[in-house]
């Protein structure tokens, strides 16, 4: 089974440009493929066979969490009390120089190591409180920071995102 994470992405104005810089656009692969290893860009181009796709990542400290992450992955994207938009992850791997690149982030910010490209990309306007109604779910949690679900809570939000 797919597991799913939690991933705030539009609670400040970076994370906003950020997103729509490659969330609610794709990018191209190729304009970055001298950054990337021949085996991320392979699995990459085998993915994304139009040679764009979405990106989003998360910084080193989530490394250990991130390993788990595979291909069919489920993301939720947070912010402003909503679950923004929703995704299957295509391809992760850890490249701060890629980030970097992607994103051109300020002095000292957005030092992300952990990258993953996007598949079957969705917005969506769901309020918290449908996440809330779900078995194992807080009210009034605001799901803040990034934040993976055990299995029946992820069977749960798979549940709801497929009615």
């Amino acid at each position: 089974m797919a597991q799913v994470f939690i991933q705030p992405s539009y609670g400040t104005p970076e994370a906003r440009r950020y997103g729509a810089e490659t969330l609610e656009r794709s990018v191209s692969i190729g304009e970055y493929a001298e950054l990337l290893d021949p085996a991320d860009l392979a699995r990459l181009n085998a993915l994304h066979p139009g040679g764009h796709a979405r990106f989003w990542g998360a910084k080193d400290k989530y490394d250990r969490r991130m390993d788990t992450v595979t291909t069919g992955d489920v993301v939720l994207f947070t912010g402003g009390k909503h679950v923004r938009a929703t995704a299957e992850v295509g391809h992760g791997f850890r490249n701060p120089a890629f980030a970097r690149r992607l994103w051109r982030p300020g002095p000292g910010k957005c030092l992300w190591s952990n990258v993953y490209s996007l598949r079957r990309y969705r917005s969506v306007e769901l309020p918290y409180e449908a996440i809330w109604a779900l078995p194992g779910f807080t009210p009034g949690d605001n799901f803040m920071g990034l934040r993976f679900l055990d299995e029946p809570k992820s069977a749960a939000v798979i549940g709801l995102l497929g009615s």
